[in-house]
């Protein structure tokens, strides 16, 4: 059986494109990890080379101005994606991307943008988890830390999965480690303002052990070659299957 690896390191380093719309604290871990790499290995499996957010407010000019990476803004209305996705495609050809990481872009790509480069997003959920008809996600959309902990869950994780058309549905890369579900003793799922905090909570905590580790450390084993597909597109680590994800 024949894999192809998602990138192939003989091309050289990767080249990325960090897609974000507010804080950019996934972006600035996967910056981070890619300096640390090459400060202790001597080697850059991954450079992140462009910017690009539809936010004028959100930190993508400070992020750029610290790491002397070049920003791209489309502030375009959105409300119209594949006319908009059209224009960030334009804007984004002459940097070359292989790999665009939506670290923390809050818009919905179009099979336009989906197609043009090859994304990586990170969710906050494990995307293993599936409804009792097994065929859809249990926990998708901006929701999922909230909808895990009142559906009882004793555990959140957070997964690194290929960006695809239908949202959180694309192939699962990598999983993380458990973080625990903590909540108070006077818990109420009808205290709304009670819910926001613990939900808050472990959310914060979930990007420190889960997204903040994966999210880069996925990158760097796309850019080794360690991930690859099959003719159908089934996924494998170093070559060994890999159905629900690489799990830490």
């Amino acid at each position: 059986m024949e894999l192809t690896g998602l990138y192939h390191p003989g091309n050289g380093t990767m080249r990325v494109a960090g897609f974000m719309s507010g804080s950019g604290t996934n972006l600035r871990r996967i910056i981070e990890h890619g300096g640390r790499i090459k400060a202790e290995q001597g080697r850059e499996p991954y450079e992140v080379v462009v910017i690009f957010s539809n936010n004028p407010r959100s930190n993508a000019q400070t992020i750029g101005s610290e790491h002397n990476i070049p920003v791209v803004l489309n502030d375009a209305d959105s409300s119209v994606r594949e006319k908009f996705d059209a224009k960030t495609i334009r804007m984004l050809r002459p940097f070359d991307i292989d790999v665009a990481a939506y670290a923390g872009y809050m818009l919905k790509a179009s099979g336009l943008l989906v197609s043009a480069f090859f994304g990586v997003n990170v969710h906050p959920a494990c995307l293993s988890t599936m409804c009792e008809d097994g065929v859809t996600r249990k926990y998708v959309g901006d929701k999922a830390v909230r909808k895990a902990i009142l559906a009882g869950e004793k555990e959140l994780r957070a997964t690194t999965h290929i960006v695809a058309p239908r949202v959180d549905y694309g192939k699962i890369l990598m999983i993380s480690r458990a973080l625990p579900v903590s909540l108070p003793d006077d818990f109420d799922a009808k205290n709304d303002e009670l819910v926001k905090r613990v939900v808050d909570e472990h959310q914060s905590r979930l990007k420190e052990v889960g997204d903040w580790v994966i999210f880069p450390k996925t990158l760097e084993y796309i850019a080794d070659g360690r991930f690859s597909q099959d003719s159908v597109g089934n996924l494998y680590f170093d070559g060994q299957p890999i159905p629900n994800g690489l799990r830490l």
